[in-house]
């Protein structure tokens, strides 16, 4: 007898090959397809999509027949459940035959026709001998669920026949209850909208795409859709309903009436909003404007630079309106505005007019940049008077330039000889000299435009002195005259937002002693041909020169402008007001008809340091002349 040890083996060996002979008759009986391979096949009808078969997967606790799209299982039977049943029956020859057969006319396409000898009818003379048949269950879930969608989409194109048949069909095929209702629901929904769907075809056909109440196709399509919101007919006719706004919004565009197109397309937004055709649409006619408001733009730039303003403006105003956000608006008009305010010129630029009828210039200017500026002082500035107030913000909103320099006595010179002018110091025959003796300003005969501050003759460089306001008024008319040109004297306001250069200090350069040699002001450091000194100056200065300077000796201030604060006192065109209230608030000058006494603004080379504060003023009779005053020109541009 063999021993234990072998029986035990023998036994374990059976076991093991007994469950092995188990689970492969259950393998074969619920997957036969494991022990030969079948093509993978589509099942196609001549009016339907192909119908391609679908793989199942396997699933030990749950069905062993699951659709792979997440439907509840139409057959299925779980491991433990097989093991209970026991061994599956064979698969006869008979419904091999079957099966085989089968398989050839669904991939023939042949799955209901002809009547006696198609693939649904052999699949279930399957069933009908063996109920359970796993490849036969399969096959009639597949065909069913490719019938169902052969319904839905025979509903997408308003088929009601065809849906209707496979509808049919689709009930007698192992189906989900589910599924059939919301096939059945479908169907009569589409018997409701189709009546809907052929009035707004007519309706469409006839051209009465919109109007009041129900009768027009789009209100029609609106109706349907209210019904059935995803009814592909009825977005198609809205659609075929938008394109016809979108054809005339292009076609306006095409012509520049971009205004219609606006509202052209604003209608076409409330057929489809949201639409890809019409955000396809918008972006072409945007596109198209950008393209145009190029165009114009660049015509634009070219009337400017030839010189003409108005059309370059008309021009932008009109690329502007064809597309509001064009790059280079903002650019062009801040080019157009300095036009304007600058003609040809830029802030800082420095020219010279050529006279028209003879050789020579006009002394040169300075272009002013526009801005505003607070004009005045405070209460609490050391040295602030009463006529400085009130505070008032002031806006240079038209473009000017101002004399470079105080204008020189050779400059004076040819229009004295151009004309034969005589000055108020002429006409006189006296003037305002330095006395050294006394330290005193003092009237003398025989003094005028033609000598310095000591009454010595003067160089043409020194700025022209003893000269009166009606003086620099016949000056600059003449130069008008002689350029073609607007010369004038500077207002009030003008001369401080020059003077000031941007600051708001009690100086330009600051609060206190100047930093270092910027112009001819009175300083403790000066010192006169017999020595004297000034009783009031700056403590901690010094500039060389003890009567006017030159022209240019100094450097200029942030504007470019030389002793705008210092060297000699200038007029300027404002009468005499004893305060600014009521002042304007642009930089025109404050005149009164017939007034008899002017203001004269900026510090001299003896004014002691409260008359050299950017806010002083003072007032002097309009033929008053004086050694330590002079003027300088302003030019409209």
């Amino acid at each position: 007898m063999p021993g234990t040890e072998n029986v035990n083996k023998q036994r374990n060996i059976g076991g093991a090959l007994g469950i092995v002979v188990l689970l492969f008759a259950l393998a074969y009986r619920f997957f036969p397809g494991i022990l030969h391979v079948e093509p993978q096949t589509q099942v196609q009808t001549s009016t339907t999509a192909p119908l391609t078969r679908k793989p199942w997967v396997a699933d030990q606790t749950a069905s062993l027949i699951v659709r792979d799209n997440g439907e509840q299982p139409i057959v299925g039977t779980t491991l433990a459940e097989a093991i209970a049943m026991g061994p599956p029956a064979p698969v006869t020859k008979e419904i091999a035959g079957l099966l085989k057969n089968a398989r050839k006319l669904e991939d023939e396409g042949k799955l209901f026709d002809p009547p006696a000898n198609n693939a649904v009818g052999l699949y279930r003379q399957v069933l009908d001998k063996d109920p359970n048949n796993p490849a036969a269950l399969n096959a009639l879930a597949r065909i069913g669920g490719a019938v169902r969608d052969w319904s839905l989409a025979a509903l997408e194109r308003g088929d009601e026949a065809e849906a209707q048949r496979y509808a049919g069909l689709f009930a007698e095929l192992p189906h989900s209850e589910n599924e059939l209702n919301n096939l059945r629901n479908r169907l009569r929904t589409m018997r409701e909208v189709m009546p809907m769907l052929a009035a707004a075809a007519e309706l469409l056909k006839q051209g009465r795409l919109i109007g009041e109440g129900d009768d027009n196709a789009l209100a029609m399509y609106r109706k349907v859709l209210g019904i059935d919101p995803g009814n592909r007919i009825a977005d198609e006719g809205l659609g075929r309903i938008e394109r016809g706004y979108l054809d005339r919004a292009l076609a306006a565009a095409a012509q520049d009436d971009y205004a219609s197109a606006d509202r052209i397309l604003a209608d076409a937004s409330s057929i489809r909003p949201g639409s890809q055709t019409l955000l396809d649409t918008r972006s072409q006619i945007e596109g198209l404007r950008r393209q145009r408001g190029e165009t114009v733009l660049a015509q634009a730039r070219s009337a400017l630079d030839a010189g003409n303003a108005e059309l370059a403006d008309k021009l932008a105003r009109s690329a502007q309106s064809i597309s509001p956000d064009l790059a280079g608006l903002d650019e062009f008009a801040e080019r157009l505005r300095n036009r304007r305010l600058y003609a040809s010129f830029k802030p800082g630029q420095v020219f010279s007019d050529r006279f028209l009828d003879t050789s020579g210039v006009a002394p040169a200017v300075v272009v002013i940049p526009a801005g505003q500026f607070v004009m005045g002082s405070p209460a609490d500035e050391n040295g602030h008077r009463d006529d400085e107030e009130p505070q008032r913000t002031v806006r240079i909103t038209t473009g000017f330039a101002l004399g470079q320099t105080e204008v020189t006595v050779g400059q004076f010179r040819e229009f004295v000889k151009a004309i034969g002018y005589k000055t108020d110091a002429e006409r006189a025959g006296t003037g305002s000299v330095y006395d050294e003796s006394t330290g005193r300003m003092n009237d003398r005969r025989g003094i005028d435009w033609q000598r310095d501050y000591e009454g010595n003759r003067a160089s043409d460089k020194l700025p022209v002195l003893n000269v009166s306001w009606n003086d620099a008024a016949e000056y600059v008319a003449w130069l008008s005259q002689r350029t073609g040109k607007r010369y004038r004297l500077p207002s009030e306001a003008e001369f401080e937002y020059a003077l000031r250069a941007g600051s708001q200090t009690r100086y330009w350069w600051g609060d206190g002693d100047p930093p270092k040699v910027l112009t001819n002001v009175t300083g403790a450091g000066d010192r006169s041909p017999t020595k004297r000194s000034w009783g009031k100056a700056f403590d901690r200065y010094s500039d060389g020169y003890w009567g006017p300077a030159p022209v240019k000796a100094y450097s200029p201030n942030p504007f470019g402008l030389f002793d705008i604060d210092g060297n000699l006192s200038e007029w300027v065109d404002d009468c005499w007001h004893d305060n600014y209230t009521r002042a304007p608030r642009d930089s025109t000058a404050w005149i009164n008809p017939g007034c008899a006494r002017r203001v004269i603004r900026g510090g001299s080379w003896g004014s002691a340091p409260e008359q050299v504060r950017s806010a002083y003023r003072l007032a002097i009779s309009a033929d008053s002349r004086s050694a330590r005053l002079g003027f300088r020109v302003a030019r409209e541009l």
